[in-house]
């Protein structure tokens, strides 16, 4: 058994590369344990502490459970065995409470100047009839995937399910910081699960200092006095799970004390969802946008943002012990999920011969992000390669007075003309994906069509940076300000008459100057669906061979199985695909589609 050690590892330098094979790797270095195992077996009664001791997997136990009435068990990694073919008796039980510390209020004891946990299960009168005795373990060089991220002085918050080792990463990080980096720390002790049973804590805490909890119930009480009375550079906490103590943890953050912690939930989607917590990162709050607003942003007029600044700036997600998801912008993470985009965090991993790898995940759609706005433009646009829109190619289209007939016409027009000959690059010679500004048109129906057709082209909020704007003709219509902007600019609108699917869909084929997508062998139905239930599925699937099979070839109309007003509505942007009209008649409950050939 290995002893607590505080030389200095070697410093980490990571590389952070944009793909999902890691570029470098970096040595972190062996890490070492103790465990005080001998300490925890001396509790446990003879017959079963003699087949532990034996036991070739005994520096792999997790926890040994001891139930009234029921054979004692070992838990390891991915297994568990039996330790005794005899029942444990109220004799055993008190044979081990005997030889631990006081249960808390959380139920919860130690064994002085070990990490050990000894947990009581009580019946309705009080009385213990089950421990479990988790092993704990001081585990040094833990850090060294997130080592640089400790050196910053962000607030970090680790997340992840009970035994993935946040309690042990936690420890580590107050080690660090304290003797290596010379901080002053506190721990904020709650359990007396990071620093151990006893007045002296474990020195697996390096220098960090220790405050000790009376009761769980007092822990953010403890956070504040530490704050005020001990001057401390860094606090470090164990399971932040209240309202208070998320509001005591901003307190702290907002004095500019760095903050250690962990909370309840595996991934930060669970603390958005989690009111007791959400303060955490940010706070949610609805809000009410102006009609404008929503139809620029293409969204419904509430919509949840976030309220504050994050209390943590970097969150770590756990999901194995070897394996960690670090979002380096709190902040940002959570405004990305809130737009319903999925965020792209770095994927942190340790190989067998002990070098960090650093990856980032990337969506086969592209996604914008909020780095997205900042970037300089580097469509058609800005490389000068726009050509002007010849207005004697088609003069009708310039015969009419009105400035936003016009400009609706020529931006169709150009749009229309983009590059013929040019099939390496985009419509006008632009470098590919063609970034779109939409107005009026629903996101998530863009989404879904740019996904379903793995489209290269990227939404984007700022119309600087936009190559074409893509707006519903109604709603553009009563826009002066985007028409003139996108004027000044040379940006050009391509209008569509409906936020369909089909229309959407279109659009977005003329403007990469690519040929219809009618095919029934590439038809995507899931295009046209909500849900994407069965039943929406079998009613498009109804329409299709509808059309394909009777209305095209045969020139014949056919009318459909009655459906609800939702799937019919389906059923239409169906057939619109196909440049057919149809409509819906009869009554309710047998109101039905009725599809003519063109």
């Amino acid at each position: 058994m290995m002893s607590p050690h505080g030389t200095t590892p070697p410093e980490n330098k990571l590389t952070l590369v944009q793909s999902s094979v890691p570029v470098e790797n970096v040595a972190v270095g062996r890490t070492s344990i103790t465990d005080d195992l001998n300490k925890l077996l001396d509790i446990l009664p003879a017959e079963i502490r003699q087949p532990l001791e034996k036991h070739h997997l005994l520096n792999r136990l997790v926890e040994v459970v001891m139930d009234l009435g029921r054979r004692p068990e070992a838990r390891f990694p991915g297994k568990t065995e039996y330790l005794s073919e005899k029942p444990v008796s109220r004799e055993d039980l008190n044979y081990s409470i005997q030889r631990v510390g006081n249960f808390s209020g959380d139920n919860r004891a130690g064994i002085e100047q070990t990490l050990h946990r000894i947990s009581a299960i009580r019946n309705r009168s009080g009385e213990i009839i089950g421990l479990t005795c988790r092993i704990g373990r001081a585990v040094f060089g833990t850090i060294g995937m997130i080592r640089d991220l400790v050196e910053t002085g962000k607030s970090i918050l680790m997340l992840g399910r009970p035994g993935v080792g946040k309690t042990t990463a936690l420890r580590e990080i107050a080690r660090v910081l304290a003797d290596e980096l010379e901080k002053r720390v506190v721990i904020i002790d709650t359990s007396n699960e990071i620093a151990g049973d006893g007045d002296i804590p474990h020195p697996a805490i390096g220098r960090a200092r220790r405050m000790q909890v009376a009761r769980p119930e007092l822990q953010h009480q403890v956070m504040i006095e530490a704050v005020e009375n001990h001057m401390p550079e860094v606090i470090v906490i164990d399971e932040i799970g209240t309202e208070l103590e998320a509001a005591a943890a901003r307190t702290i953050a907002e004095r500019g004390v760095q903050l250690v912690g962990t909370a309840h939930g595996n991934q930060i989607e669970n603390l958005i969802k989690n009111p007791t917590l959400s303060d955490l990162v940010g706070g949610i709050q609805a809000v009410t946008l102006g009609d404008e607003e929503a139809r620029r942003r293409g969204s419904q007029k509430t919509v949840l943002e976030r309220k504050a600044p994050p209390t943590f700036e970097i969150a770590v997600e756990m999901q194995e012990r070897q394996r960690w998801t670090v979002h380096e912008s709190v902040a940002e993470t959570v405004d990305t999920l809130l737009r319903g985009l999925t965020p792209s965090p770095q994927i942190r991993s340790v190989s067998e011969t002990g070098e960090v790898k650093i990856t980032r995940e990337t969506k086969s759609a592209p996604v914008v992000t909020a780095a997205v706005t900042s970037l300089r433009p580097t469509g058609w646009r800005a490389s000068g390669q726009m050509t002007p829109v010849n207005k004697t190619a088609e003069p009708e289209r310039f015969s009419q007075t009105n400035d936003f007939e016009r400009l609706l016409n020529a931006s169709t027009y150009q749009l229309n003309a983009f590059g013929k000959n040019v099939s390496a690059s985009g419509p006008n010679g632009e470098d590919l994906p063609l970034h779109i500004y939409p107005y009026g048109v629903g996101r998530h129906q863009l989404d879904q069509v740019i996904e379903m057709l793995k489209l290269p082209v990227v939404l984007t909020k700022d119309i600087d940076g936009a190559d074409a704007v893509l707006a519903v003709r109604t709603q553009v219509k009563n826009h002066s300000k985007l028409r003139h902007i996108a004027k000044a600019r040379h940006i050009p609108i391509h209008a569509i008459k409906s936020g369909s699917i089909p229309e959407i869909t279109h659009a977005l084929q003329r403007m990469l100057n690519m040929d219809d997508i009618a095919m029934p062998e590439t038809l995507d139905l899931r295009l046209f669906t909500k849900n994407g239930s069965d039943d929406e599925l079998e009613a498009l699937e109804e329409a299709r061979l509808a059309v394909e099979q009777i209305v095209i070839p045969k020139k014949q109309p056919v009318e459909l199985l009655p459906r609800c007003a939702n799937v019919r509505k389906m059923q239409h942007e169906l057939v619109e695909h196909y440049r057919l009209r149809s409509t819906s008649f009869g009554d309710e409950p047998n109101r039905r589609l009725r599809i003519y050939p063109a």
